[in-house]
């Protein structure tokens, strides 16, 4: 699998299987983190081996490189979001306003972290030069769950 088609895959896997604000986001959370390491090892693997003679086929080590970076990045984003994941998957005894006021900071601050993971991802990919697939859901994926929204009382 050459290189921008193993990050097409992630992202398309990551896509597939959207973070919620419970105990499954944090498996899920937890699952996307271990993806991304793999990801990243295997950049820094490939850059290493495009530095070697008569390998061909490889983006440049810089582009590998550079890859490697932003997938760090987004590592750490989605680790920064553990805290509010596990806050918010934490069951709760009573829902009293100020409760729901800390359910709506976390949410927001999953939100934040998600979003700059994504990012780094876009940035990642576009290190790698080649042109993104148009990826589609996989067969074996599970329903997509819809992003976190803040909904407000009537």
């Amino acid at each position: 699998m050459e290189p921008h088609e193993a990050a097409d895959a992630v992202i398309a896997d990551m896509r597939d299987h959207r973070i919620t604000g419970d105990g499954s986001g944090l498996f899920t959370a937890t699952r996307h983190i271990g993806l991304l390491c793999h990801l990243a090892a295997r950049m820094a693997a490939d850059a290493e081996y495009q530095l070697a003679p008569n390998i061909a086929g490889l983006p440049r080590a810089e582009a590998l490189g550079q890859t490697t970076g932003h997938l760090g990045r987004a590592i750490a984003h989605y680790t920064q979001a553990l805290a509010p994941l596990i806050t918010l998957a934490q069951p709760r005894a009573q829902a009293t306003l100020q409760k729901q006021l800390d359910a709506i900071d976390q949410h927001s601050r999953l939100r934040v972290h998600l979003d700059d993971a994504g990012q780094a991802l876009a940035a990642a990919r576009a290190c790698l030069g080649a042109p993104c697939r148009p990826t589609t859901p996989s067969a074996t994926a599970s329903v997509p769950v819809p992003a976190l929204t803040a909904r407000r009382r009537s």
